[in-house]
């Protein structure tokens, strides 16, 4: 029996775990977390992680990045390890995740989803063969709740483009501030915000006389919670410390 803390517990990717959990019947949640410390499901919420005393073998985090310094201080003092689905994250809050999967195993995605990691490897190819003569332009699409823009997953796409280009480019997420033509050496990223559309990418390579587009969409947030039970399936085997992604997890299916 896997014991799990879960993180965001009453958020809306919270309550999705909790229920593919519940199908599950190796799976237990024992404990969540939760800033108002209010409990709907079938288990004690905890506001504060340093008020939980119990045993777990992982914890899935779909809170906010407000959450990260108490949590991570739970898990490094505890040894358990984390799943860190939560996007937003500050450059000193990466720098502290850096720090503390030297100490304990950490998996860290801005989007669970195995599609958006297919999706990952299509664009590097993309941009290897067509970045030089061709514009890279990423829309981004969420529900009006969302507040980080441009979502963690549009910048793990355009770090895949950059990966594979023959040169460094600058990432421009808007253009009305400046009137000029598009510099070459950009990857443009916008977002859009409106209604409940779970999570839409679409990427864009615009040449001469053709233009390719690759896409994924997210019908359901339960594809985001199926990944982020694989992702702490894995971690739960897992022994030494580090920071995993799911380039880790995809490559131990094919496997």
């Amino acid at each position: 029996m896997f014991r799990w803390i879960l993180s965001g517990c009453n958020g809306r990717m919270g309550r999705a775990v909790e229920r593919l959990c519940a199908a599950q019947p190796d799976l237990e949640i024992v404990a969540g977390f939760d800033l108002l410390g209010i409990a709907e499901g079938d288990f004690p919420v905890f506001s504060s992680p340093a008020e939980f005393k119990g045993q777990a073998d992982v914890v899935i985090d779909f809170s906010s990045p407000a959450a990260l310094p108490a949590l991570l201080d739970f898990c490094l003092e505890r040894r358990v390890p984390v799943v860190l689905a939560t996007t937003g994250y500050s450059q000193e809050q990466l720098v502290a995740i850096d720090q503390a999967a030297r100490t304990i195993p950490i998996f860290r995605s801005a989007n669970m989803s195995i599609g958006v990691n297919v999706l990952l490897a299509l664009v590097r190819q993309a941009a290897a063969a067509l970045g030089q003569d061709y514009d890279i332009e990423i829309v981004e699409r969420h529900h009006n709740k969302k507040v980080d823009a441009p979502s963690g997953t549009a910048l793990m796409i355009a770090d895949a483009a950059a990966q594979a280009l023959p040169y460094q480019p600058e990432y421009v997420y808007d253009r009305h501030s400046v009137r000029k033509a598009r510099e070459k050496r950009e990857i443009g990223i916008s977002a859009v915000r409106g209604g409940n559309i779970v999570g839409d990418h679409e990427v864009i390579f615009a040449g001469e006389n053709e233009v390719i587009e690759l896409r994924h969409s997210a019908m359901s947030r339960e594809v985001f919670a199926s990944g982020a039970i694989r992702a702490a399936r894995f971690l739960a085997g897992v022994e030494a410390p580090g920071l995993y992604s799911m380039a880790d997890l995809v490559g131990e299916r094919q496997q």
